[in-house]
């Protein structure tokens, strides 16, 4: 599959605004309550804890291939 990058590049900004502090700066992460939503849905294990990753799970997995290739992908 190929990407359209600059789509791609534009969504991850757009999940880095809510994190906006200082007048210009982000976070590198996503919002905690972006990932303590996805957790309540049941899509991601628990997000508070010491590890700087998630696990996906399976339903989660193919959920993000298929935004991936819906969201971004080239026609």
């Amino acid at each position: 599959m190929d990407i359209d990058t600059d789509k791609l590049d534009a969504a991850a900004l757009a999940i880095l605004s809510p994190t906006l502090h200082d007048d210009a700066r982000v976070w590198k992460g996503i919002d905690w309550e972006v990932t303590d939503r996805l957790h309540a849905k049941g899509l991601i294990e628990n997000p508070a804890n010491q590890a700087k990753s998630l696990v996906l799970t399976e339903r989660e997995l193919e959920l993000a291939r298929r935004s991936l290739e819906d969201l971004f992908g080239k026609e």
